[in-house]
């Protein structure tokens, strides 16, 4: 509908493919303003959501004892009460910020960057605001984010990421999901389930690193066609009609 179509975001590199296809847009990256020393780590898979639950309340407690500040990151809020009880359980303090808290958004989002603060955030909850680092807390490695779960799209998982290591601070990232969690139940090959439970060492929890990179890729991608495929019929439909009403 408009001569001219651009825009700005953080994370459209992961779509670059659809905005050239669908709408013929070109996706440039613009380097950052400093250098990025984020820690990104590898995704941990474990066997069980019982497991992934008590290894984020443990790398969460790790995190008090040395004062990192962590947050930890949630595809809903029922999750984000999930893990807010068991971290009770562990008497480990925290703030929760989801949609029932959103008259407090600022406050909470204020705080997360305190030596030893613990917050819980849905991907919405608090996403574009800055979490400023205390002081001392960069000589602890930044802020530390913990992913409990993958999204169906990548996009997402970046926001998320992109909350710590900005303007060139210190930061660490780190994915810990299940082989029982939705987006592996819906869009991983069942044989890869299968091999990844085969090929884990009897008595560990977690899938080995090499396959659980392969596992993640392979389910994102999966999504990622799912939707940009309704996204790509969606647009031919609406073309579709467009012309019938114009010789009606």
């Amino acid at each position: 509908l408009y001569d001219k179509l651009s825009g700005m975001t953080g994370t459209a590199d992961t779509e670059a493919f659809e905005f050239q296809q669908i709408y013929g847009l070109e996706v440039v990256v613009i380097p950052t303003n400093k250098p990025m020393v984020r820690d990104d780590q590898t995704d941990l898979v474990y066997l069980t959501q019982a497991e992934k639950y008590r290894a984020i309340v443990e790398d969460a407690g790790d995190c008090v004892q040395r004062g990192q500040p962590v947050l930890v990151g949630t595809a809903s809020i029922e999750v984000s009460e999930l893990v807010s009880k068991m971290l009770e359980e562990a008497k480990i303090d925290h703030q929760v910020l989801n949609a029932k808290q959103h008259e407090r958004e600022a406050q909470i989002v204020a705080e997360a960057g305190q030596r030893g603060a613990v917050t819980i955030a849905t991907n919405m909850a608090g996403r574009g605001t800055d979490i400023k680092l205390r002081t001392g807390v960069a000589a602890l490695g930044g802020l530390h984010v913990l992913a409990a779960e993958r999204n169906e799209s990548a996009r997402i998982d970046r926001q998320l990421i992109g909350r710590c290591g900005r303007q060139g601070d210190p930061g660490s990232a780190c994915a810990i999901t299940s082989l029982d969690d939705d987006i592996f139940q819906r869009y991983c090959h069942p044989a890869l389930l299968r091999l990844a439970r085969s090929m884990t060492p009897s008595g560990s929890p977690c899938v080995p690193g090499w396959l659980a990179r392969l596992i993640v890729a392979w389910t994102q991608r999966a999504a990622e066609m799912r939707g940009s495929g309704m996204r790509s019929q969606l647009l031919d439909m609406d073309e579709h009609l467009d012309n019938i009403l114009a010789f009606s």
